[in-house]
């Protein structure tokens, strides 16, 4: 059966769908890629034009283009944000309201998931916070009484007549629909929006053409929200490096988005490709041994020759690029018997049906989205886009399958702090401020406990530029948990590996002080010590005093040198003169957050050296080579003293690495 009605007009289809829906709308969206922005943000103006109105959203990481800070911030985002996005990208307009503070009383959207700190100090945003496991998410959904759901899909015609592919989001709405139905209650209206550039993924994330009511396919659509491809610096290569090591080969891997995960990314592809200098490098960092020790027990070192299977809540670009350098290879079977012979080494290697890669939804570069259509003409059995039920959790009638196609599993995961008795802060601030969100990230390290080889691996950054200085991630206490220590599994800085599985709380603080800042040890083992948590004769290693940048520098330089170590290793969105910049814009933002800092950069300005090789073209970039006021020449002249402070070979260019 086809859809009652087909529009090609989204301001008709939205007047339509109010009007048949009546004054309170009650909506459901995919998270991140999957929200229709035109059709939502038609939906939302009609709800703010009319109080007698009401509008409802329930959704998470509503993806917005970036909005600079007036002066140098949006010189340089400003024409970037034209070129990568499109010059038509269209942004959800209730999520520009809601950051800014400005919802109408109508209008209360609720977001299980924010994109990272983006909404710290929206008064709404915060109070309508939902706190859930991601696969708690459509069953907490299915008692709101939703009576739309949207959601952006691809579209195919075939011999059997068309099929709609839920593409990058199976996540939810699959096991929301089912709940409602379950209940009883009446099934929302469901509204497919066509995307033209949305990679048409079959198997679980088909559905027939009568799965929604209503199909709203424009002439022109806007652009794919793509996330730009990030830098890597010199602490993130070092944490990629010790993570690296914690990869069994044949096993399981789960990642998700962010630097960190990259450089993880990274060093696995270096293990594969290059194996002799992974080694040597991860040898220059690991002195002591105790990654070396991890990766001989639980790990490798060697070269991925079996390869991984992929199992995440998230495909990004990670996935593709361990593909490419032929380590995401191993593939799965959605039968026991087969599955069984796979991991008994009777599966021939061209058996079809098998994937290597399952997800629930995926968000990344345009690369990524061209990849995936390729690989779904190329391989349709490759790539599995399932319900979240599938990927998270282990419970249910498929736990016996899914528990043997995850053997040796590793579920990598980034946190903002952790305390030395093992909890993890990911999500909030203890004031109860939410930075993102829970999402999938209890879900993988309970799943870790559960399974008979799997672990999960908390990484973060040892220290963060604080308003008074450099502070350590690593605390005694924090007043939020995300991870509670109960759980406590493996941690990794980019000074190494801590294993808390089974160990005492003496033990995980010992752990934790090995990988934590040198320039905070004393003070940590200290306030261990006042509250009973190690021995009152300890004495801190020597050799943990080695935990300073410029030992990480020092222990990276050789391979910097040689260009294995780029700042963008997987290619990048910016240009050659917009590379140049941003280590100048970040050394101006990280100086101006404290005193001491904004009286370096008057320094710098008023003396700011001999000019650098690219000084120039950096200026035009940014609009200022001709400055026409003061305003202007007050940026140029700090941008001047940016660049050459920055510069690469500079003094504090080796101090930023």
């Amino acid at each position: 059966m086809s859809p009652e009605q087909c529009h090609t007009d989204t301001e008709t289809c939205a007047q339509q769908i109010a009007e048949r829906i009546g004054p309170e709308l009650r909506v459901a969206a995919p998270l991140g890629l999957g929200k229709p922005h035109d059709l939502l943000n038609a939906l939302y103006r009609l709800t703010k034009a009319d109080t007698s109105r009401s509008l409802s959203l329930y959704t998470a990481l509503s993806l917005t283009r970036p909005r600079p800070a007036p002066g140098l911030e949006e010189r340089f985002v400003a024409p970037f944000a034209e070129r990568h996005f499109g010059a038509d990208a269209v942004d959800p307009e209730y999520a520009i309201d809601q950051a800014l503070n400005r919802l109408p009383s109508n209008v209360a959207v609720h977001e299980f998931y924010m994109q990272s700190g983006a909404l710290l100090r929206s008064g709404s945003a915060q109070r309508n916070y939902i706190s859930q496991n991601y696969t708690h998410v459509a069953r907490d959904l299915a008692v709101q009484d939703i009576n739309l759901l949207v959601q952006l899909v691809a579209r195919r015609e075939t011999a059997e007549g068309v099929r709609y592919s839920l593409s990058c989001n199976p996540d939810l709405t699959l096991d929301f629909i089912d709940r409602v139905v379950q209940s009883g209650k009446p099934r929302p209206l469901c509204v497919a929006v066509v995307h033209p550039d949305l990679p048409y993924i079959s198997g679980h994330a088909e559905v027939q053409q009568d799965y929604f009511d209503i199909e709203l396919c424009t002439d022109r659509a806007p652009p794919l929200f793509a996330v730009p491809r990030q830098a890597i610096d010199s602490v993130e290569y070092a944490l990629g490096m010790h993570a690296s090591a914690l990869v069994r080969d044949g096993g399981c891997l789960q990642i998700g988005i962010g630097a960190l995960s990259d450089a993880l990314v990274y060093g696995l592809r270096w293990r594969q490709e290059d194996n002799t200098q992974w080694r040597r490098a991860l040898v220059a960092l690991d002195p002591r041994g105790s990654t070396h020790a991890l990766a001989a027990r639980m790990g490798g070192l060697a070269p991925l020759r079996t390869g991984l299977y992929g199992a995440s809540e998230m495909v990004m670009d990670g996935f593709m690029h361990l593909q490419r350098a032929g380590i995401l290879k191993r593939r799965a079977w959605d039968s026991m018997w087969q599955e069984r012979a796979a991991a008994a080494g009777r599966m021939p290697p061209d058996a079809p049906g098998g994937h290597y890669l399952r997800g629930a939804f995926f968000l990344g570069s345009r690369e990524l989205y061209r990849w995936l259509g390729e690989l779904e003409a190329s391989d349709p059995d490759a790539l599995d886009m399932c319900r979240v039920s599938n990927v998270n959790q282990l419970y249910g009638d498929h736990q016996m399958l899914a528990s043997l196609q995850r053997r040796g599993a590793r579920f990598f995961n980034t946190c903002m702090m952790a305390t030395l008795l093992g909890s993890a802060v990911s999500d909030g601030l203890e004031d109860g401020s939410v930075v993102s969100g829970v999402g999938g990230q209890y879900n993988f390290v309970a799943m870790a406990q559960e399974l008979s080889e799997g672990r999960s691996v908390l990484m973060l950054r040892s220290t963060r530029q604080g308003r008074g200085g450099v502070e350590t991630n690593i605390r005694w206490n924090y007043g939020h948990t995300t991870i509670p220590r109960h759980l406590r599994d493996l941690f990794v800085t980019e000074y190494g590996v801590a294993d808390l599985r089974g160990k005492t709380d003496s033990e995980c603080v010992e752990a934790m002080l090995s990988i934590a800042d040198a320039r905070f040890i004393d003070a940590l083992c200290a306030e261990a010590k006042a509250h009973g948590k190690l021995a009152a004769d300890f004495q801190v290693p020597e050799r943990w005093r080695n935990n300073r940048p410029e030992q990480l520098q020092e222990a990276l330089a050789p391979w910097r040198s040689k260009g294995q170590l780029p700042p963008f290793p997987f290619g990048s969105d910016f240009t050659e003169v917009e590379q140049r910049l941003l280590p100048a814009l970040n050394w101006l933002k990280t100086r101006s957050v404290t005193w001491r800092g904004k009286a370096e950069i008057a320094r710098a300005a008023l003396a700011p050296g001999a000019p650098v090789s690219g000084e120039d073209e950096a200026l035009e970039r940014m609009g200022l080579a001709r400055p026409a006021s003061m305003v202007d020449r007050i940026q140029q002249r700090l941008l001047r003293a940016a660049l050459r402070q920055a510069a690469p070979g500079s003094t504090e260019s080796v101090h930023q690495q």
